[in-house]
């Protein structure tokens, strides 16, 4: 959970709370019983070596793991006090509050226009489709490089610029929540950069969540960070856990946990 040394704010007005949740597939358990509130329009970075699980929660947060056959979840997590697994709730509608860019910039093949408004159409969203794709384009920094070429395929863009588009994408049908999966990695230093001071501007708008293999690029964007960690199983395989959750410079300057401060640190991951 959150430290509970001085910042209820954060505590009141979380947009996600997730309460002992262990993900399992099929009967092997991923990850197993994480607790940790997600606080409004702040940028929240979960760290951890590979196999540790962050993906996977972050996943759930907007049930893409539903699509993988065998997939289960324990414990709870709630969107605005609502639980996101009740039978009740559409996943569809979840994921137009909850949006996701994933790791590979994965333009749809049409025009930069089309990526744009396509979701936005599905969703039934309404109004002008002209200004909602300027709009968004603009909220994703990506306006002034492509408004002369709108008609032209996503898929000719650079590799950043294809990452940009992938989140006016996301921008558009209007979320709460913007999940990022390792938003940088397939990027040049340059893109990278454009991508985290894009992310600087949009949590004045958005709650985002990533995950970062990056120290540094946890430590630049993020307000709080979540370190998992993994151990053995007895059956040859790993379980994730969630160490650490603070502010992300309580986290990089003064953790709690000693496995915090060796990752942190470099000293292994």
């Amino acid at each position: 959970m959150l430290s509970n040394s001085s910042d209820t704010h954060t505590i009141t007005e979380a947009v996600l709370r997730v309460k002992n949740v262990s993900f399992y597939y099929g009967s092997n358990l991923a990850v197993r019983e994480v607790s940790l509130d997600i606080p409004e329009k702040k940028v929240i970075a979960f760290i951890g070596p590979s196999g540790c699980g962050k993906s996977t929660i972050l996943r759930c947060f907007n049930r893409m793991n539903d699509l993988v056959r065998g997939a289960r979840l324990e414990g709870q997590i709630t969107y605005r006090g609502r639980d996101i697994y009740a039978n009740n709730v559409d996943p569809v509608e979840l994921r137009s509050r909850i949006g996701m860019v994933f790791q590979r910039p994965n333009p749809f093949p049409k025009s930069i226009y089309e990526n744009i408004a396509f979701g936005a159409k599905l969703n039934g969203l309404r109004g002008n489709l002209d200004e909602l794709v300027e709009n968004s384009l603009r909220k994703a920094a990506l306006w002034d490089e492509v408004k002369d070429k709108l008609r032209e395929s996503g898929l000719a863009l650079s590799g950043g610029q294809q990452q940009r588009l992938c989140i006016a994408r996301a921008i558009a049908i209007q979320p709460e929540v913007i999940l990022m999966d390792e938003p940088c990695s397939a990027l040049d230093p340059i893109s990278t950069l454009k991508v985290e001071e894009l992310i600087h501007e949009l949590k004045q708008q958005y709650t985002i969540i990533i995950v970062t293999h990056n120290m540094q690029q946890a430590s630049r964007v993020s307000d709080y960070t979540a370190f998992y960690n993994a151990e053995a199983t007895n059956k040859g395989g790993k379980v994730g856990y969630l160490v650490e959750y603070d502010r992300t410079e309580t986290i990089f300057q003064n953790p709690a946990q000693e496995s915090t401060k060796d990752y942190v640190s470099g000293r292994f991951g």
